[in-house]
This record gives C-alpha cells, structure tokens and sequence, in this order.
C-alpha cells in the first residue's frame, strides 16, 4: 500500500536564509534574503526520506548596506540579470542522531550546480494557536564562493584579501503543513 506523501511550505514569516563571510581577513559581515521559497515532502512528521526542493531570489539580497547589496547584484557577484534564482534539490535526509541530520543535494548558483551538504537540526512540529502544523529546522553549512563563479576580490596592501571565500550558511526554517 503506498503512503501519501505530506507537502510543507516554507513560512517565510518565521524563516530566515541568512549568510556570513569575512571581510578584511579580520570580521563578518552578514546579509539576508529576503525573497525564497521551498517545498518539502514528506512520511507524515517523519522528514527523514523527505525530499527538499528550494529557491531563492540574490536580488532581494540585503546586507543593510545599500551600495554593498547593488554591489552583490552585480556582475561581479550574483549577476541578477542573467541569474534571476539560485535553487537547491535534495539528494538525502541522513540521519545522524535523535534530531539531528545531514542534508545532501545539488545546488545551483549563476548556472553551476555542485553538490553541497548541510547539518540540520531538527526543533520538532508543533501546532501554532490557529491550529496550523509547524516544523522547525536550524541548518548550517559552508561553501567556497569560488565553486560557483562568485570570484570578485580585491588584494588588500598588508596582504590578503577583502572578501573571504569561504561563506556560511545559516537557516532558520519553519515549514506549514499543507492540507
């Protein structure tokens, strides 16, 4: 007998899809997007073989700098002309430990996909006070800009460079179960 798969939505009300990235070699500056969607099915409650379809806009990026988000914008970084979404599908759910897993898919930024893992920790499903079933996911992980052709740098006098390759991920999620 085959199961219906339950279908969840991103809430972006209560959801966050955030990242970090060095500047000057010495600090973070962080930024959000505020455009993103995803679709998630599952066995019920259970997301351990749910399969995960999200997508993002890079031009509602917003860093709370004006000339710094038109910056990422551009060419030299998202180039929302020509790449108007970045896109992850899932692979697997790995479960690692009670509420905890590894997320694995193919992710697709300016027309490159690569794989990508990310840990996911799972806060449980509870009931909002309209009766509505949530589910709660804090995922991390990291990738190098560089994979994805987001190369833009600048050499800095005392060595280094401006922006840090590396740049971390940072998810908080709530998904709404669908009818």
């Amino acid at each position: 007998m085959e199961t219906t798969k339950t279908k969840w939505v991103i809430d972006p009300v209560h959801s966050e899809i955030s990242f970090k990235v060095k500047h000057l070699m010495i600090s973070n500056v962080k930024g959000t997007f505020k455009e993103f969607d995803a679709t998630v099915y599952s066995d019920g409650e259970d997301f351990s073989t749910a399969s995960i379809e999200f997508s993002l806009k890079p031009a509602s990026v917003d860093t709370g700098v004006a000339d710094r988000d038109g910056h990422l914008k551009s060419a030299d970084f998202f180039d929302v002309e020509k790449y108007e979404t970045m896109a992850f599908k899932s692979d697997s759910l790995k479960k690692i430990e009670d509420g905890n897993y590894e997320l694995a898919g193919a992710m697709t930024i300016k027309g490159i996909t690569k794989n990508l893992k990310l840990e996911v920790e799972f806060g449980g499903v509870m009931k909002d006070p309209w009766g509505n079933s949530k589910a709660g996911f804090t995922l991390n992980g990291k990738i190098n800009r560089k994979d994805w052709d987001l190369t833009w740098n600048a050499a800095l006098e005392a060595g280094g460079v401006l922006v840090g390759e590396t740049v971390y991920i940072i998810c908080e999620v709530q998904l709404l179960k669908q009818a």
